[in-house]
Parts: structure tokens; C-alpha cells; sequence
């Protein structure tokens, strides 16, 4: 075997020394070499260099007259004049900050009656010659008309769609008077025909009813040149859905009903656009809640508002524009022209939760006329009978200051104040405060869901009697009223000294 005459191993950081390696003799460490200065170099002198010569500023003379500029290059194939459409386009291209909704808001063009004229209406169908459609309707023509809502009612939900989808494939400038949801304005116009044929043996209550209808589509913006449109596209709706029973004999008692009932609106807003506006502007001046969803409104209306207690309005907020809910007064007509509603947020209410939740004071509304027959009449001594269930007090509330300010006289007044909960009870202390400053008040509540009470108002009203010879008025929740109506009814109070402001059904 070979001797091992070197081993080199290297050594750096992480390895072991050459000495360190066993078997190995061990060896001194060679020093490290001294490091050799070397000479510096003398610097060079610096040489500045030479400055240039000045050269003279030119400055050019002012221009008289303004650069050309090249047009641009054609592109070697022309371009059309505008884009081609998107396959897809934005939902929503323009949306302004909602503070207010009225003439000049940019969400409806119907108020402004010279830039978007009425076209003449499309015909849907011959009218009859002669003018008979002109003539009042015969006792022959308001049978037929009932028994075509009748045959139509089943469908009633298809033939108003029908009807609107008419109305605006054929006058599509009529489109903006119209909320965006349109299940609501459907139900209310079919009830509206209901009332109507119902109504036709009393032309005085017809009448009544029919002017405040008028009146009150003033304020969407609703022209006369719109009425003969509305009717054809009725007409049309009505003997489709009719079917084999509409004739020549139907559509003439329609012709003749549309005409006295659009005659009859007409002149009651031309009428009422002497004297009142179409609309009011109210600013909120004060919101205070009072309950579980529950709060008081008082608002400032930008011109007097004339009104009586027990009366109530249409309101509509700038969050939903032309979208319009009845709202009671729940207070008397005041020295200081302030108007308060009670407002209850309902689980799907778009206008009642944008109350609650989103009005502030400085916020502006906008009011629709008053309307409504649940009216005292003072020249009658007769006890009176008010229930009012949940925010249906408010109205009572109202009644009753009305009463108080004009004398009771011989007269009583009991309220009955219907609410679930004991903590719903949010009108109680400005009840009994009136109860202690006139003796002819009597204030009961009552509240369903205590504990040994049983039953709701509207099924109790009843056995809190007797009220026969009460002259009774009733507001709240749509069964509540019509139980409590049914009740007083069964109880010996004749129909027609219950006042309320439901739809006849």
C-alpha cells in the first residue's frame, strides 16, 4: 500500500481545520502575507473650460392670428355616425340623488302638458253613430254592465293587465303617470268599476264618489285629453275577457257608463284646478317614534290645506316617486296649519318603511287632496261611537279634538282603542288627558292579548254595548273595521250610521 504522502483539506466557515483531521500530523498555520501600500498618483490639475460665447435671444413676434390645425387623417373605412348598440346596456344609465319627486325631477315627463300633447286615441272600435254613446245609461244598460263584472271578475287580475298593456302599447306617453309596479293600481281600478256599477242607483253618492276620484287623479298628472284613451282601451280590455256575451248591446251600455262617469271627473277637476293645486309640498318637521314600528309624522304643507278631521289623504316620498298610500289625519285641523299622521311600517310597505326609517325632519313630501266621508255631523245630537284599532286611532284622535273644539252639547263620545299588546298603547296618555278635561269622553281600552280577555276588537265591540242609537265611526286594520262593522250591524246599529272608509265589497 501506497504511503499517503499529502492530504490537502480545505477549511473555510462550517468545515473543519486541515489540523483537525484525525490521523493527520499536525502542522502551524502559515501567516497571512502584510498587505503593500502602493504609491498614490499625484493628482492632475484641473482645467476649467472655456465659457461660449453668448449667443442673442430671438424672441418671435406675437401671432395674429391663431394656429392651423390638421385635420385628421379619414380612416380608410368610415366610421358610422354613432356607436353601434351594446349587446348588453346598463339597467339604470342616470340616477340622481332622490331628494324630491314633482315637476321637473326628471322621473316623469306627465306634468308638463306642452311638451307632450295628448295624440288623439288610437281606435280600438267603432263607436256607435248617432251620439248614443252620449245618452245617460238606461236601467237596461247598468244590468248588463253588472253582469259583465260579474263574468269578468274571476279574471279580473288578467283583464286589467290586459287593459294596461293597451293602454300603454297605444299611448305610450301616458306610461309616466304610472307607478313601476302596477300590481296595486290593477286591484284599484277594478274596485273602482265595482264601486261604480254598485253606486249607479244613487247618483247623488255616484257623483260624490266619482269627483273626488277626479279630483284626486289630478295629482298624477292626469289631463282630459286622457280620458277617451282610457276608455277605448277599456272597452277593448272588458269584451275580450267578456267573451260571447259581449255585443253590440254590452259595448254600447259601457260606452254610455265610461262617458257619464268620465264627464262627471272631468268637470270636478276642472272644477277643483280653479281653487286648489294638484298636489302639496309638506316638509317634515318633526318624527317621533311611539312604538314598535310604529311613529308620529307632523308636516308643514307649503300652502293652507283645507280639511276635516276624519278625513285622509294620499302621501308620496321622494324614495318611491308616483307611488302614492292613504294615510288618516290624526289630528284636527290646527292654528298653525301642521298636519300629523300615524304611521305603522308594515312588513312589505314600501312607502311606510321609507317613512319610518328613512323621513327626517327637512325632508319633502308630497300631499294629494283630502277626501274621505268619515265626517262628524254637528247639527246631530245623537251619542257617538268611535273604535280605532292600532294606528286607526289616529283619526279617532282627530274626531274627537274636533269635538271638543266645536262643543259637545248634549252629546257623548266613547272610544274604544284596540291594540294587541299593552306596550302598543302609545295614544293612551293624550286620550286620557282629554278625558280629564271633558266629561262627556269616556276612553276604554282594550287590549286582545292580556291575559283572561279573549277575542279581537272587532269581535268584542259587540258586548261592550248597547249602541243602538250611536252614530259610530270606525278605523284601523281592514278586518278589524269589518267585524266591528258586522257587529254593530248584528247589535241594532242601522248601516248607514257606520262610517268607515273601506271599499264596499
Amino acid at each position: 500500500m501506497k504511503p499517503l504522502s499529502a492530504l490537502l483539506v480545505r477549511s473555510g466557515q462550517g468545515s473543519a481545520a486541515a489540523t483537525s483531521v484525525p490521523g493527520m500530523p499536525r502542522t502551524e498555520p502559515e501567516p497571512e502575507p502584510e498587505p503593500v501600500a502602493l504609491p498614490e498618483p499625484e493628482p492632475e490639475p484641473l482645467v476649467a473650460p472655456e465659457p461660449p460665447a453668448p449667443v442673442a435671444l430671438v424672441v418671435p413676434p406675437m401671432p395674429t392670428e391663431p394656429p392651423l390645425v390638421p385635420a385628421p387623417e379619414q380612416p380608410a373605412h368610415p366610421q358610422p355616425a354613432h356607436p353601434e348598440r351594446p349587446a348588453i346596456e346598463p339597467l339604470f344609465s342616470w340616477a340622481p340623488g332622490l331628494n324630491w319627486a314633482g315637476q321637473g325631477d326628471h322621473w316623469s315627463q306627465a306634468w308638463d302638458a306642452a311638451a307632450h300633447p295628448v295624440p288623439p286615441p288610437a281606435p280600438l272600435g267603432a263607436e256607435p253613430a248617432g251620439g248614443a254613446a252620449q245618452e245617460p245609461p238606461t236601467p237596461r244598460d247598468l244590468e248588463l254592465i253588472r253582469s259583465t263584472l260579474t263574468l269578468v271578475e274571476p279574471v279580473a287580475d288578467r283583464a286589467t293587465a290586459h287593459f294596461y298593456a293597451l293602454i300603454f302599447l297605444h299611448h305610450p306617453e301616458v306610461r309616466s303617470l304610472f307607478p313601476a309596479a302596477m300590481d296595486v293600481q290593477r286591484d284599484r281600478l277594478f274596485r273602482a268599476l265595482l264601486q261604480t256599477a254598485r253606486g249607479a242607483g244613487d247618483p247623488a253618492a255616484l257623483t260624490a264618489y266619482l269627483g273626488q276620484l277626479g279630483c284626486g287623479h289630478r295629482k298624477y298628472g292626469t289631463l282630459t285629453g286622457h280620458y277617451g284613451p282610457v276608455g277605448e282601451c277599456l272597452i277593448a280590455a272588458l269584451a275580450k275577457y267578456a267573451g260571447a256575451r259581449w255585443d253590440a248591446e254590452t259595448e254600447l251600455a259601457w260606452r254610455r257608463a265610461y262617458h257619464l262617469i268620465s264627464t262627471i271627473m272631468i268637470e270636478a277637476a276642472e272644477r277643483d284646478a280653479r281653487t286648489s293645486p294638484p298636489w302639496w309640498q309638506a316638509e317634515v318637521v318633526a318624527h317621533r317614534a311611539v312604538g314598535r314600528d310604529v311613529a308620529v309624522l307632523t308636516v308643514r304643507p307649503d300652502q293652507p290645506y283645507p280639511f276635516r278631521a276624519g278625513q285622509h289623504t294620499t302621501l308620496e316620498t321622494p324614495w318611491w316617486p308616483r307611488v302614492w298610500r292613504h294615510y288618516s289625519f290624526a289630528a284636527a285641523p290646527r292654528g298653525d296649519g301642521l298636519l300629523s299622521f300615524h304611521v305603522r311600517a308594515l312588513p312589505t310597505g314600501w312607502v311606510s318603511n321609507a317613512l319610518l326609517r328613512r323621513a327626517r325632519p327637512g325632508d319633502v313630501l308630497r300631499l294629494g287632496p283630502p277626501a274621505g266621508r268619515m265626517v262628524l255631523d254637528h247639527a246631530d245630537p245623537a251619542p257617538l261611537l268611535c273604535v280605532g284599532g292600532g294606528t286607526g286611532i289616529g283619526p279617532v284622535t282627530a274626531l274627537v279634538e274636533e269635538v271638543a273644539a266645536h262643543g259637545a252639547g248634549a252629546r257623548t263620545l266613547q272610544v274604544l282603542y284596540g291594540v294587541r299588546h299593552d306596550d302598543d298603547l302609545y295614544q293612551l296618555d293624550a286620550l286620557r288627558e282629554l278625558e280629564r278635561r271633558h266629561p262627556w269622553l269616556t276612553v276604554r281600552p282594550v287590549v286582545s292579548e292580556q291575559r283572561g280577555q279573549r277575542g279581537l276588537l272587532g269581535d268584542l265591540v259587540a258586548q261592550l254595548g248597547p249602541w243602538d242609537g250611536h252614530r259610530a265611526y270606525l278605523a284601523g286594520p281592514a278586518a278589524m273595521v269589518r267585524r266591528s262593522a258586522a257587529a254593530l250591524a248584528r247589535a241594532g246599529v242601522r248601516p248607514e250610521h257606520i262610517r268607515h272608509d273601506l271599499p264596499e265589497q
